[in-house]
């Protein structure tokens, strides 16, 4: 269910207005690393002493996705890339790919501060790239990352575990493991709770400051309405999904937990994203909005999120 709502075509979005960043003083190709647009030049045009944030997009999205929560950003004088990726392909290996990203990040600046944001699948990928358990591990020990996770799926995701039931299996005479890859890909196995994946989540390296674990309750939330009737929900992962204890009671992990739609805290097509900017305003991840700057921003709100009421 993580991967089974496919979110509708955005308007072309190929430029990030820089005006209110730091003139970049860098320019780098990250394979992996974009800015979050629809442009096909992945160039990353960065000021190297200021911090940097990189979006990992969740199951059916991409960097474009995030391209109005970047601009938001960037209105406050935050230079933010996307990172991407294959959500059909092995979350080890996607998170071994996240790792020599932000390593050549890392090399590029000279402020040796990187938050990563991941949202829903994105957070799983994001969180297991800054663990030391693995082969592969993020050793830039210079530089300190901020991790946020939004609506990640810690405990597995419900719906595909039967994927992992060596009942199933049985009964379908091992037909359950091709069809559970044909719909999951390389991760198929990965997502379910009996998983290594899941159930040796590892610990978040030293340079890891923070872990901000923004939880959302989906009950009731509704993705699209038509003549004031929800004809299609914005429910995606149980509360169950998203809390792991081994997880929720590491060392420096801030649970968050808040009312919202797994789409509509990230910002849909027709939904502001204000719940979300409200929070990491709060948590200083997003810096505040100066009052001389409050109606621009709603402006800009309003251009992004377009068709949003």
């Amino acid at each position: 269910t993580g991967c089974s709502k496919i979110v509708p075509s955005e308007p072309t979005f190929t430029l990030i207005d820089s005006s209110n960043l730091p003139p970049s003083d860098t320019e780098v190709i990250i394979e992996g690393l974009s800015p979050c647009t629809t442009s096909t030049d992945t160039t990353l045009r960065l000021n190297s002493k200021e911090p940097v944030t990189v979006i990992v997009h969740g199951c059916k999205s991409s960097a474009a996705r995030f391209r109005a929560l970047a601009q938001v950003f960037a209105f406050h004088g935050q230079q933010t890339f996307c990172f991407n990726y294959d959500d059909r392909d092995s979350l080890m290996e996607s998170s071994a790919r996240l790792i020599d990203a932000l390593h050549s990040l890392s090399k590029a600046v000279r402020n040796h501060e990187i938050t990563v944001i991941g949202h829903s699948q994105g957070g799983l990928v994001s969180r297991k790239a800054l663990v030391g358990e693995r082969d592969e591990i993020f050793s830039a020990d210079h530089t300190s990352v901020r991790l946020v996770t939004v609506s990640a799926p810690y405990a597995g995701i419900s719906a595909a575990n039967h994927c992992a039931s060596t009942t199933v299996r049985f009964l379908t005479l091992g037909l359950a493991v091709p069809i559970c890859k044909l719909i999951s890909g390389d991760k198929w196995y990965e997502i379910t709770q009996p998983s290594p994946f899941i159930q040796r989540p590892g610990k978040l390296l030293d340079q890891v400051s923070s872990h901000l674990k923004i939880v959302t309750d989906e009950t009731n939330s509704c993705r699209r309405y038509e003549k004031d009737i929800c004809v299609e929900d914005d429910y995606v992962f149980s509360l169950n999904e998203q809390y792991f204890e081994p997880i929720d009671k590491a060392e420096n992990v801030n649970n968050i937990e808040i009312q919202a739609g797994h789409a509509e805290i990230v910002g849909d097509y027709n939904v502001k994203p204000e719940k979300l900017i409200k929070l990491l305003q709060d948590l200083g991840i997003m810096r505040s909005t100066l009052p001389e700057q409050e109606k621009r921003l709603l402006g800009l709100l309003t251009q992004l999120y377009s068709s949003a009421p």
